[in-house]
């Protein structure tokens, strides 16, 4: 029978009805496979991924197909977000296997959980010299019955390599310094698309995590070059169809090198990081100029996190789907809910506003998208005197598109991604002057901490406020430690401080590999054995573990008292030196490991101001956010409330700004000038 029913990850559920004998991944599952003496079928995917959507409507939803499958393995549904250890194990079997990954990924294992065969999406009919998926598990389940003694070769052969794989990076003699950096920065950009900026070919991925190293690289050096390079890439991803145009958030990608037809999934680990680093450009434009780009996008983004991601319990929804679904039990139709004709523009606002609407966003007869539809751009602000009217066609046509059919939304709330989110809503809460977005950050904290962190240790997701059972990996103790930092910062407060202490220090002591000091497991030292324990350093969608790790160290021993600074530091030293060969050999995959390198490379820089009250220090905090460079460590507190301010007292009274690097600090200054001129000697 189907056990999926009561599973806490809503990408399971949407398989409860399937009439495969779905199991979720357990020791009842691998226990059943040995009684049985079958194979174990993993299927990893996730709830917005398209393609998972059609496997399951032509395979998983056939009876036929199904009696298959049952007849001959154990099927065991995994959603690769809630399990991230499967789902890096088995991808880089499916990779070591067929040269390539992807979601839908299908594996076929022994009971012991040894994989034999991998690969991706199966269609139901034979095309482009892929064999069926029925033809594929007839051969499956022959080989498995008639020829054992490959099975076992196979499996041996790749769990060795996967063994060989986790063994960590090398050591090298590379040092994060000037030379490291600039060299990795430099051939960074000698990937940008020249036409279309961003980096590499379509499909387009944005470079979230290396936008915020790329402006800290700036900051540092002055690089004019750098700093166009982010703004190519920002102004073309926000004027493309990636970004939403009338609701604001990110898509996964863009299928095109232009950025103009997404791949429609909008996913909270995207927009988190990218409104950080929007955020973080929008605090360096011009104070006395209208609103910049960045600024309109941070703002948008933020108001699509809390709109269309916010739970009832505080926390983010991981995802809305790519597909929408039109008609009950039909396959979902990716973008029906966003695009567009000239037609329906005129229908809903009439022949001179649609006309206006319909040039200004991009909107044609030929359509850029499929059916003659097109995806909204916008490649140029409106005219001073439209823009009430560009806003008023704006506010229509989100009134319109909301009631359309809309895409299901995964209500999956991950630790780590909710760590990312409360990371840039506290950083640019606290940069732009928007306290309503620390607020929002303070209450995804708080639903954290009380839901998500059990005895001490932190589960990876809860649904509908209730916890699952998956433990938390490496990252999401390292995004839960940063968010707290960050808040800790915003607010002065030092409960922010103890909380991100005590989770790092649980993953200190859980999550290190003990032969190899800064070098990291991406699962705890108690979590289920697998054919290998998981690490994969380098930066993807979500940057690694290890690195994510390396900035909740590095801000951690700048926020604390010495004695945790110190072993603090070392750890993220070591850390970052383990990370430096990523940054040398693969820079592009590399962007957290670059964000932290070049925050330790200033000390990391910390800006610490003593005031008996907030409201007297307002200039100097905002004169800190604004001018000092990404990665300080900057707050305001009454003088001894908290590590930064031991033994830091007014002056004469008055609020004080005491600016170090690393453990070399300026005289106190008491006045915005004296402080911006301590920031620009930076």
């Amino acid at each position: 029978m189907n056990r999926l029913g009561n599973a806490t990850s809503p990408y399971l559920r949407q398989h409860a009805e399937n009439p495969v004998h779905w199991q979720e991944w357990d020791g009842q599952a691998l226990a059943e496979a040995r009684e049985r003496d079958v194979p174990i079928l993993l299927s990893v995917g996730y709830a917005s991924c398209h393609w998972c959507h059609v496997m399951a409507h032509e395979s998983f939803e056939d009876v036929a197909t199904a009696e298959l499958m049952n007849a001959n393995f154990v099927c065991v549904k995994v959603d690769r977000q809630e399990r991230p250890d499967l789902d890096a194990v088995y991808m880089n079997a499916t990779v070591a296997m067929t040269g390539q990954g992807g979601w839908p990924m299908t594996c076929f294992l022994t009971p012991a959980g040894e994989p034999f065969y991998c690969g991706t999406y199966y269609p139901k009919l034979p095309r482009g010299g892929m064999p069926s998926f029925t033809q594929l598990l007839t051969a499956i389940t022959e080989t498995w019955q008639q020829r054992r003694d490959e099975v076992h070769k196979a499996s041996a052969q790749v769990t060795e390599a996967l063994q060989a794989q986790a063994a960590g990076l090398p050591d090298s003699d590379l040092v994060i310094g000037v030379e490291l950096l600039d060299h990795a920065v430099a051939a960074v950009l000698r990937d940008e698309d020249p036409e279309h900026a961003g980096f590499g070919g379509a499909p387009k991925f944005p470079p979230s995590a290396l936008l915020e190293g790329l402006l800290r690289s700036w900051e540092r050096t002055g690089d004019s070059a750098v700093l166009a390079a982010v703004t190519r890439t920002t102004e073309a991803m926000a004027r493309g169809g990636i970004y939403d145009q009338l609701r604001g958030g990110f898509a996964r990608y863009s299928v095109d090198p232009a950025w103009v037809i997404p791949h429609f999934e909008k996913m909270l680990y995207d927009n988190a990081q990218l409104l950080r680093a929007y955020g973080h450009l929008a605090r360096r434009a011009a104070a006395d100029q209208p609103e910049s780009l960045a600024h309109r996008v941070t703002r948008e983004t933020v108001q699509f996190l809390l709109d269309d991601l916010g739970t009832e319990q505080g926390g983010f929804a991981s995802a809305l789907d790519a597909d929408t679904h039109l008609e009950p039990g039909e396959p979902g139709v990716e973008g029906a809910t966003y695009v567009w004709t000239p037609a329906e523009l005129v229908g809903e606002l009439g022949p001179i506003d649609g006309a206006w609407a319909a040039e200004f966003f991009g909107v044609t007869t030929g359509g850029n998208f499929e059916q003659g539809t097109s995806v909204l751009t916008r490649y140029a602000d409106p005219a001073p005197a439209d823009s009430d009217r560009l806003e008023r066609i704006r506010a229509a046509l989100r009134k319109t598109r909301d009631g359309r059919p809309q895409p299901d939304r995964d209500d999956k709330v991950v630790t780590a991604w909710n760590g990312m989110a409360i990371t840039a809503l506290a950083e640019a809460g606290a940069a732009l002057g928007e306290d309503d977005w620390i607020s929002a950050a303070v209450r995804c904290a708080r639903f954290l901490l009380s839901e998500h962190v059990i005895d001490g240790r932190v589960r990876r997701a809860s649904l509908n406020g209730t916890a699952g059972t998956s433990p938390g990996v490496l990252e999401d103790y390292a995004w839960l430690v940063t968010g707290l930092l960050a808040l800790h910062q915003a607010t002065g407060e030092l409960s922010w401080l103890d909380d991100a202490q005590r989770l790092l220090d649980t993953s200190i002591q859980h999550f290190a590999d003990p032969g190899i000091p800064g070098s990291w497991y991406d699962t705890a030292d108690d979590a289920e054995t697998l054919v290998t324990r998981p690490r994969d350093p380098v930066d993807g969608a979500t940057p690694a573990g290890a690195s994510s790790l390396a900035e909740a160290l590095l801000t951690a021993a700048a926020a604390s008292d010495p004695d945790r600074a110190v072993p603090y530091f070392a750890l993220a030293e070591q850390t970052l030196q383990r990370g430096a060969v990523v940054l040398a050999r693969a820079p592009r995959s590399a962007g957290q490991w670059l964000t932290v390198a070049e925050a330790a490379l200033r000390g990391p820089l910390q800006i610490a101001i003593a005031t008996e009250s907030p409201s007297r220090a307002t200039e100097l905090l905002a004169t800190a956010r604004a001018t000092a460079p990404g990665g300080s460590v900057i707050l305001a507190a009454p003088p001894n409330s908290v590590p930064l301010l031991a033994d830091r007292p007014l002056l004469g009274g008055e609020p004080a700004a005491y600016v170090c690097r690393g453990s070399v600090c300026d005289l106190p200054v008491a006045t915005t000038a004296e402080l911006r001129a301590a920031l620009e000697r930076t």
